[in-house]
């Protein structure tokens, strides 16, 4: 089958299947500004008014994991630590499933008090809980160690987003680097804004959760930027927009995007549900649940910020000269047949003056014959004249 196919097809899904979208993406760009502006003032707001839950590792502290027997439960345990003098405000205190066990354990984690209180601590969960006392599990974590692991990862954070700008500079040219750095510091906020409003832990896992977000949200935002490249060579002798180019490329990857993104999420959820919630691995949940939402937002933000704000900026180069951009069984007619050789010009010429920016994507079926029709003037040329042979 032709890139274009035989017809266009009559559902919203088979035209997405079959490549055959004519979605206006650069004439949505207001939605993916007013979303991410949403995005922003949400994390701030709430990153200065709730912050970030960190945990042991990054404040420091002591913790205990008491065995859930005897009746030994969360209150019991908050009971003790008033008992001795150690304020529960700030300690988190939570009934745990470890993995590849059947029994319940108590999660106690406090800030750091003198050693003599801690080994009182623990003789007296252990008798609580009636186990002996080398059954509770202690361990101390010194605030410097935790200013040190949160120093190593903002600066791998720093040095990751410097490597990528110079990476995608050279491989594509700044602009593309400008929208892909907006893109991933988007995708950041978005995770860190879930995190503050849901007060999610933040561990060293949702730390490398981070780092591999960045990593997906790149690979997303390359095999755009890559098809846009593409096209732009294909049409360096026409004089068409800048947003069109990417309005096509967009249109062409969709597909693709979509599925690698399923392909992506779906070992995700088995890791959340399955190793999270069925074999109780809290530093699985605490890894999956950073990689869901920061998948979620790299998908949109490839999509809706990346590729909009490049064309923005492409825009304002001053490099293209047509006055309407294409839409409707125009860009359709250019997204099935853009992988066809010859010279690319508009459907209805550079000099028309209708405005086709409120055009939807939704399209009769009965116009398959229009857009074949336009889809052979957008991608054909009058036939060079023979040159004569040398007698």
């Amino acid at each position: 089958m032709s890139p274009r196919g035989d017809q266009i097809a009559a559902s919203p899904l088979g035209r997405l299947y079959r490549g055959q979208t004519a979605i206006d993406f650069y004439g949505k760009r207001k939605i993916g500004v007013i979303v991410a502006i949403v995005v922003v003032v949400v994390t701030l707001g709430s990153l200065f008014t709730r912050g970030l839950n960190l945990g042991l590792d990054f404040e420091g502290g002591q913790a205990w994991d008491v065995p859930a027997t005897n009746g030994f439960d969360v209150d019991e345990a908050e009971a003790i630590l008033d008992d001795n003098g150690v304020s529960t405000t700030g300690s988190k205190i939570q009934r745990r499933s470890p993995q590849g066990s059947d029994d319940d354990i108590i999660r106690i984690e406090i800030e750091v008090v003198p050693t003599e209180t801690a080994a009182t601590l623990s003789a007296e969960f252990a008798e609580a809980a009636g186990v002996e006392a080398n059954e509770v599990t202690f361990s101390f974590t010194s605030a410097s160690w935790g200013a040190d692991i949160t120093e190593k990862a903002v600066r791998a954070l720093i040095i990751f987003l410097a490597v990528v700008v110079v990476f995608i500079s050279i491989r594509f040219e700044w602009r593309m680097a400008v929208a892909g750095m907006v893109a991933m510091v988007h995708d950041v906020l978005f995770t860190v804004g879930v995190y503050t409003l849901f007060q999610f832990e933040v561990t060293p896992a949702t730390v490398i959760a981070f780092l591999t977000i960045l990593g997906y949200s790149l690979y997303d935002t390359i095999v755009v930027f890559d098809r846009v490249k593409e096209n732009e060579g294909r049409f360096a002798s026409v004089k068409m927009l800048y947003p069109d180019i990417v309005n096509i490329s967009m249109n062409q990857v969709l597909m693709r995007s979509i599925n690698t993104s399923i392909s992506s999420i779906l070992p995700v959820l088995s890791i959340l549900f399955i190793g999270s919630g069925l074999l109780g691995a809290d530093a699985l949940r605490e890894f999956g649940v950073a990689l869901f939402v920061g998948m979620i937002a790299g998908v949109y933000s490839s999509i809706m910020v990346a590729s909009p704000l490049l064309a923005r900026l492409k825009q304002k180069s001053g490099r293209s000269q047509r006055r309407h951009r294409l839409t409707g069984d125009e860009l359709r007619a250019a997204v099935v047949g853009a992988g066809v050789s010859g010279r690319v010009v508009s459907a209805r010429g550079v000099g028309d003056d209708v405005d086709h920016d409120d055009r939807s994507d939704d399209v009769d079926v009965d116009k398959n014959a229009a857009v074949h029709s336009s889809a052979d003037r957008v991608l054909t040329h009058p036939p060079r004249p023979r040159k004569k042979k040398r007698r």
